[in-house]
């Protein structure tokens, strides 16, 4: 399983960016799908996850409301829509799939996309 995140660049401050999250795998049947983030000199952390189904998303409550992930299984493709974007989530956002519940733990994701950097300039 290969997963290529995209979409990251610079925005100001209470813009918007959607990151897309591509698999190799023939559909996410069965994986689900989660997305972190890294900011410079911090842990990574948890964003947000959807089911294979995509019935079922989690997302830390900050960002809950300015934060959609879905998920398209026919383009194998998972999205970040961000909104309101602040300098706080300035941060390197990874996608990451796992077949073990949709969870904020990254132990529950096997397979990791490489990153891609969102700026948010203020």
């Amino acid at each position: 399983v290969q997963l290529q995140a995209s979409g990251g660049g610079l925005v100001q401050a209470g813009g918007s960016l959607r990151l897309s999250c591509a698999a190799s795998m023939r559909t996410f049947t069965n994986y689900d799908v989660g997305w972190f983030r890294q900011a410079p000199g911090k842990e990574r952390e948890f964003v947000a996850a959807i089911s294979w189904s995509g019935g079922s998303t989690r997302y830390v409550y900050s960002m809950k409301g300015r934060f959609t992930v879905s998920s398209d299984d026919a383009k194998r493709t998972v999205y970040l829509q961000m909104n309101s974007l602040k300098p706080e989530d300035t941060a390197v956002y990874y996608c990451a799939a796992g077949s073990r519940g949709v969870g904020r733990s990254d132990g529950l994701y096997g397979y990791w996309g490489q990153g891609t950097l969102v700026t948010v300039s203020s």
